[in-house]
């Protein structure tokens, strides 16, 4: 079971194409963009290897063109999410038993489609649904998503190598037995990489799946389940479904056979997740595994001895790439005092030249944020931050939904460490800036810590050293990804093990191996040789 004996290919870092003006990448995906903008794509659930339509449908339409029509899809009756239970448990009694090496080359039959045939198609995909720029798409739903797949077949390869010592008389062998049961994975919107991984990690240990896009990502759900058919993925295996949130959640989670919940999204909706598991406990056959990444509170510390403009551009990309709609993308900031002037320049100087529109224009920094209800969220905290005292709006905070979802991106300055938009997620383009004496750095530090309920991201910016050492050990807690002079955004698969603490999930590293062990249940055999015919030791004779 060594990765040798297989030789299964060494897992290696997608490389992210320019799209420069003229390349064959960026015709391909705006020629791809314009037939889906075009078409009327309609999506049916995927159950048991079978498109699946009850007629009951809503419309789906991008961020930043609301009112324009690109298709629709179907909504689930609870009878089809028993149907989606009971062929998956069916599925089940083969998937569960396949040699690990078959099911790692299904998956990377998939990264190499996405890499190349399915590369402008999940990409144009993700730039309708989620209106990422291209650049977002890119890095997200082809590079990302290559990079899951493959380094989860290089993950699974060296968790099966590891094994027990043996000695000469009883040979140990540690087996990973898929879990009994089957597995739920609840993905969202904002990365079409996490909305494939969470289903096909687990379905890569030998376990099977109903798996619930958002309603936001559907469009990009649908190139996911054709790739993962064309690779080989068998009937049964990872079924998908679409429609009320609670009636899917509660029909899954009342079978004694619900094994274990992958879930990125919201702290409150995962919280009450794990509640209602905690419920029917005495309901399940094992007790379910429950992996959460969730939100966050994500920060830059920027010491007097930083570069103003590195903090500028950690502040402009860490807060405003894809809208600020990532769980890592930076919302707070703490500037020492004497470099804040330099810095609030090149900030201001940054952000009005950033341009907006639909992702179809590739001069376009950023587009539009996912929904009305985000939008409306938004334009609510902006418009308090302009009516509070000691809270001053230093660039942007305008807005309009009258074609797409678009919020300026907005920079706030608070005289108050505490204001309301230092502490609470807003995940959305704007960022809160609080100012702090250069000799109140080691209190700064303290403050960033127990600011947040959440433990996400986080970033230090400076060139003193002692500076950079004293604010790893006193933000241990609060960042489970610490990034030292970069923006705390972009963890790569293979590279920066993503996950947080506290408000922001359980921590499990996806994009390592941390997590695909959390969707095993190993089983530990051991072989005794000569076995002993006599119950007598050693120490019972006279």
């Amino acid at each position: 079971m060594g990765k040798g004996f297989f030789n299964v290919p060494v897992a290696v870092n997608e490389p992210v194409k320019g799209y420069a003006p003229g390349s064959p990448e960026r015709e391909a995906v705006l020629a791809q963009y314009d037939t889906y903008y075009n078409g009327n794509t309609e999506v049916a659930m995927y159950i048991n290897g079978k498109d699946v339509k009850t007629g009951n449908t809503r419309t789906m339409s991008p961020p930043h063109d609301h009112k324009h029509i690109v298709g629709s899809y179907h909504l689930a009756e609870k009878s089809n999410i028993v149907e989606a239970i009971d062929t998956a448990l069916e599925a089940r009694k083969a998937w569960s038993q396949m040699p690990w090496e078959q099911r790692a080359g299904i998956f990377l039959k998939a990264a190499e489609l996405i890499a190349g045939p399915y590369r402008a198609k999940i990409n144009a995909s993700t730039m309708i649904a989620q209106s990422k720029t291209v650049h977002q798409a890119e890095i997200d739903a082809s590079c990302e998503l290559i990079d899951f797949l493959r380094f989860n077949v290089q993950f699974m390869t060296d968790m099966y190598h590891e094994q027990p010592e043996s000695t000469s008389d009883a040979w140990n062998k540690l087996e990973y037995r898929p879990l009994e049961g089957f597995t739920y994975a609840v993905t969202p919107f904002n990365f079409t990489a996490i909305a494939a991984n969470l289903p096909a990690c687990m379905a890569l240990m030998g376990n099977v799946v109903v798996w619930k896009p958002s309603d936001s990502q559907i469009f990009s759900a649908k190139v996911i389940m054709d790739v993962f058919e064309e690779a080989g993925v068998p009937a049964g295996v990872i079924n998908v479904v679409f429609g009320d949130p609670k009636m899917i959640t509660d029909t899954v989670l009342a079978r004694k056979e619900f094994a274990g919940l992958h879930f990125t999204g919201s702290t409150y909706i995962f919280k009450e997740l794990w509640k209602q598991i905690g419920n029917s406990i005495h309901t399940y056959s094992t007790y379910p595994k429950i992996v959460g990444e969730t939100g966050g509170k994500d920060f830059i510390v920027a010491h007097k001895s930083a570069n103003a403009k590195q903090v500028a551009t950690a502040i402009v990309r860490g807060a405003f790439e894809f809208q600020g709609q990532k769980c890592s993308a930076a919302s707070r900031a703490y500037v020492s005092k004497s470099i804040w002037n330099d810095i609030k320049n090149y900030v201001i100087e940054d952000v009005k030249s950033i341009t907006m529109g639909s992702p179809a224009d590739t001069n376009n920094f950023m587009t539009a944020v996912i929904h009305e209800g985000s939008f409306d969220k938004l334009a609510k905290y902006i418009d308090q931050a302009k009516k509070d005292t000691g809270v001053e709006v230093i660039t942007g905070g305008n807005y309009d939904k009258s074609k797409g979802y678009f919020i300026e991106p907005t920079v706030l300055l608070a005289e108050d460490a505490n204001y309301v938009t230092m502490s609470e997620e807003l995940f959305g383009p704007v960022i809160t800036i609080y100012v702090f004496d250069d000799d109140k750095y080691s209190e700064t530090l303290k403050l960033v810590d127990a600011t947040s309920d959440y433990a996400l991201t986080g970033a230090i910016i400076a060139k003193d050293r002692y500076a950079v050492e004293e604010a790893t050990k006193a933000l241990e807690n609060c960042a489970g990804n610490f990034y030292i002079n970069d923006k705390p955004t972009g963890a790569v698969v293979g590279q920066q093990p993503f996950g947080g603490a506290r408000g922001s999930g359980t921590n499990d590293k996806a994009g390592s191996i941390l997590n695909l062990q959390r969707w095993v249940s190993p089983r530990m055999i051991k072989e005794t040789f000569v076995t002993p015919t006599d119950y007598r030791y050693p120490f019972l004779g006279e």
